[in-house]
């Protein structure tokens, strides 16, 4: 919004490059592929945060989906997308919480080799796509929104890797569970994040058109 002058083009639509849109593109692609791999994955496996993290791809691919088709709207339209979203990872968070519980009650172990050689194709899957928008990290609320899915992603992804060498180490299934609930955890935190900006920009947006009106 640097370049605004009296206030006047804050509910205008940004000046996004194509380099943005075309990130967002290949986002939605290596997501959605991602989300069948580690699907797949995550049953042979028995992984929890495998399963939690496909889940979560498959919600960053509609994200970005949402992210695109918004992205020449006015701000306010863009806020509400955000808002969309920064729910819909408060809901994610919910459920891998109650899939943990529901894992540590059978506490049956994962297989660790599976688990953790998809953990590294994810990781470089989300890295890729992290590093594409970092440059977006700072914008509005839907920018936002877009930045902490793919720098959460990114993190899970590590811990997933690290918690295969636990299972394989301990013979335990708590490694899986904890990945799982810090995976509930960063979903819930990025989630108040993105709903508490996008609530901020929707009033400003809405205070400034009963101004001009």
């Amino acid at each position: 919004m640097a370049g605004c002058c009296n206030g006047g083009c804050a509910s205008q639509a940004p000046v996004v490059g194509p380099r943005y849109r075309r990130a967002l593109w290949i986002a939605l692609v290596i997501n959605a592929l991602m989300f069948v791999v580690e699907i797949i994955g995550g049953v042979r496996s028995g992984s929890v945060s495998l399963l939690a993290d496909a889940v979560d791809f498959a919600g960053d691919a509609a994200n970005y989906g949402l992210s695109l088709a918004v992205l020449s709207m006015g701000l306010l339209w863009r806020a509400r997308a955000a808002l969309v979203k920064g729910l819909t990872m408060g809901a994610y968070g919910l459920f891998v919480l109650g899939k943990t519980l529901w894992a540590a009650m059978a506490g049956i172990p994962p297989e660790a080799i599976t688990m953790g050689v998809i953990g590294v194709v994810a990781l470089a899957a989300n890295v890729s796509v992290a590093l594409m928008l970092y440059a977006y990290r700072d914008g509005d609320a839907n920018m936002r929104s877009v930045w902490l899915c793919s720098r959460n992603d990114a993190i899970v992804n590590v811990a997933i890797v690290l918690a295969a060498f636990g299972v394989f180490g301990t013979g335990s299934a708590w490694p899986d569970l904890l990945v799982a609930a810090v995976v509930a955890g960063l979903a819930l935190t990025a989630s108040t994040s993105v709903v508490r900006q996008a609530r901020t920009e929707i009033d400003q947006e809405k205070l400034t058109a009963g101004i001009a009106n």
